[in-house]
């Protein structure tokens, strides 16, 4: 802000500090001038450096809240990713307005870092004077500091948004806040945060009451296990131990101490071993209950504390030296295990050592013990499905079946047979015994609804019904199956604007986001060397070695394709090796400057596939190689060679399209039916897991 500018900035706030024109007088920004000139002495024309704390006492406020920050951490970056906005930050910080936790890109962090928007940074109003994050501290509510309104003129750059989050015991925990350099006020921001606020504190619950009951309510079903339900837990004996806001609002009660120490029998016209069992006969779907001391109806679930699901068996998560010893195959980590201690994946690329993954499992693990949907959420080729088997491994569920079905794979005239199933004679070209639907082949295990985002509307609306009743009705018949099973969805792409643009149901949406994890892409993830050995192993036997050169190259690459491409290039260097170390050489559907992105000038009538292919064989040793490098197993040599060549020329279209197969139908004016059939035909295997 230039000097003329801050000088009447000043004025403008001392100007109705001391009584000039007032705002509305419940201003929740002039009330915290007034608080900034009166009890704090602040000078808004004399602004004050940062403050920050030491790295001990930073440790020692991170380590006090380190429940709340792990409980934090997922939903604050997924709202991050929501915002879409580079130039913003999503920041926690304690009850003394110390930053403890902080989502931002490094640019902004980096530019923001001399403001105080950083690990340690002090936000009080004492300190930093009117901001998001200090005002809600001193407001206890939500508030919106937008520029000017700040009150030293050097944070006049930035919009924040903040509102409180509060712990079990119903006091203010921490505030959580979005801080950005928007010119433009959002409204939305508050809604965004407050609904991110709820997701924390009912996570804290859990993590803090997991040996207690949890009770889920509220007054319309469909509510139930949303972001709108009442939350309980509740101790063996039915006395309350903790309850979030949405619990508190609709029993008519106002704080904590309304209803701590209270029994079940005095909230409701029931036991809690009443709703246990009645919940259970209903495979957890919403029962009846009514309100203890009034003619009010709540559709109910009581759960058992989640069981306690076998450990990891990983007990390091450092990341080996990518120069320290050469890649060898058979030297992999060790796997997860599930409840009956058998390995959670038996396909390349199942260990997890990254901390991200890890601390996924071990929140998807408890959330589906108790029945929770979970959706993944990932580029394509991430390994979602990876990850769901492994959740489905260490579930209740685990001795059922694993039913994975692709949404994006089938015809819209097939899925809805595929999913629900038919009679006999239900259709033309029908089965002549009918055929058992995806949902009853899962009862009693787990359902994997893949590219979920490609269901059609109209089948939305039938799964939705199955989800709620948890029952199925074949195509062509009138009889209906109970089914129970877990649910666990995935798409690479982004639900909420799908809902936005009514391509995707919003009711379905929060059915199936019970909690939304996100699958990192291979780049972030930090077990790289671990899950090379893994493939390596699988596919190339013991003894397999990748050279100083070839592992750089593998470490640096950006890896668009994920894991799927990572298996897919793995592959064709054994095959290409025959046996002797994997060199540089061997990696020829890598550039050999590993940077996937750049793209050069293209000559008129050349099309960016034919321009890739015709780059890498320009980079290859010889030709030949060239002509392999795509294949698995050199599946081209099966080819004939316009097909080979075909394949050549669709594999770089894929890579350039970071193996979008959505991308690429659409680059080459095919849907994604014919794709597929195309991919099955020359043998580019891009359906499988990765």
């Amino acid at each position: 802000m230039m000097m003329q500018d801050a000088s009447h900035h000043a004025h403008r706030i001392l100007t109705q500090v001391h009584g000039g024109p007032r705002e509305q007088e419940n201003d929740v920004v002039a009330k915290s001038w007034s608080r900034c000139v009166n009890d704090y002495s602040l000078n808004p024309s004399r602004p004050r450096a940062p403050e920050f704390i030491g790295r001990s006492d930073l440790e020692t406020r991170r380590a006090k809240l380190a429940d709340l920050i792990a409980c934090a951490r997922h939903e604050m970056t997924i709202l991050y990713q929501q915002l879409g906005d580079i130039e913003s930050a999503v920041v926690l910080t304690d009850t003394d307005g110390v930053i403890v936790h902080m989502v931002a890109s490094p640019k902004f962090a980096a530019d923001a870092g001399p403001l105080g928007l950083r690990l340690g940074g002090i936000w009080s109003e004492e300190m930093a004077g009117t901001n998001g994050m200090g005002t809600c501290l001193a407001a206890a509510g939500p508030v919106w500091v937008h520029r000017e309104d700040h009150f030293f003129p050097q944070l006049a750059q930035l919009t924040c948004s903040a509102v409180p989050v509060y712990d079990p015991s119903g006091e203010i925990a921490a505030v959580l806040d979005v801080s950005s350099r928007a010119s433009l006020m959002q409204q939305h921001l508050l809604v965004m945060l407050g609904m991110t606020a709820r997701m924390i504190e009912n996570r804290l619950i859990d993590r803090s009451f997991s040996a207690a009951h949890p009770l889920h309510f509220h007054s319309r079903p469909e509510f139930v296990f949303t972001l709108h339900e009442g939350k309980l837990a509740v101790d063996a004996d039915g006395q309350v131990l903790a309850a979030n806001r949405s619990a508190l609002f609709q029993l008519g009660l106002t704080s904590m101490k309304d209803i701590r120490s209270r029994r079940i029998e005095d909230l409701f016209a029931t036991s809690l071993d009443d709703m246990l069992e009645r919940s259970t006969l209903s495979s957890f779907h919403p029962v009846v209950t009514y309100h203890a001391n009034a003619n009010l109806r709540f559709f109910a679930v009581a759960q058992r504390p989640a069981q306690k699901t076998g450990a990891s068996t990983v007990t390091s998560l450092a990341l080996a030296s990518p120069t320290a010893t050469p890649f060898r195959a058979g030297t992999a980590s060790t796997p997860l295990q599930g409840l009956d201690g058998t390995d959670l994946l038996q396909q390349p690329g199942s260990t997890f050592k990254d901390a991200r993954l890890l601390a996924h499992l071990h929140t998807a693990r408890r959330v589906i013990a108790r029945q929770t949907p979970v959706l993944l959420c990932g580029e394509t080729g991430a390994g979602k499905e990876v990850f769901a088997r492994a959740v489905h491994g260490a579930s209740p569920y685990a001795s059922g079946a694993f039913v994975a079905i692709n949404c994006a794979c089938l015809p819209e005239s097939l899925i809805e047979s595929e999913l629900f199933g038919y009679r006999a004679g239900a259709f033309t070209g029908a089965q002549r015994g009918g055929r058992r639907g995806k949902i009853l082949q899962a009862d009693r295990g787990t359902l994997f609804l893949d590219e979920i985002a490609d269901m059609p509307l109209e089948l939305q609306a039938r799964l939705l019904r199955v989800l709620d009743e948890r029952k199925v009705t074949p195509l062509g018949s009138e009889d209906t199956h109970p089914v129970d099973f877990q649910l666990i969805s995935a798409s690479h792409q982004h639900l909420p604007t799908l809902v936005r643009e009514h391509r995707f149901r919003e009711d379905l949406y929060y059915r199936l986001a019970g909690i939304e994890l996100l699958i990192p892409s291979l780049r972030e993830r930090s077990d790289k060397p671990e899950l090379i050995r893994d493939i390596l192993a699988a596919e190339g036997g013991a003894g397999a070695v990748v050279s100083p050169e070839a592992e750089h190259a593998l470490m640096a690459y950006a890896w668009p394709g994920n894991v799927r491409q990572l298996r897919h290039v793995l592959r064709t260097a054994l095959a290409l090796a025959d046996g002797r170390p994997i060199s540089r050489a061997h990696l020829t559907a890598l550039p050999l400057n590993t940077e996937p992105f750049a793209q050069p000038a293209l000559a008129p009538g050349v099309s960016l596939a034919t321009s890739r292919a015709m780059e890498l064989a320009a980079d290859s040793p010889d030709a030949s190689a060239v002509e392999a490098q795509p294949g698995d197993d050199l599946a081209t040599g099966k080819l004939k060679p316009l097909q080979a060549h075909e394949r050549v020329m669709l594999l770089q279209l894929i890579t350039q399209h970071r193996w979008n197969v959505s991308n690429v139908a659409k680059a080459l004016g095919i849907s994604r039916n014919a794709l597929y059939r195309k991919l099955h035909k020359l043998d580019i295997k891009v359906s499988h897991p990765g």
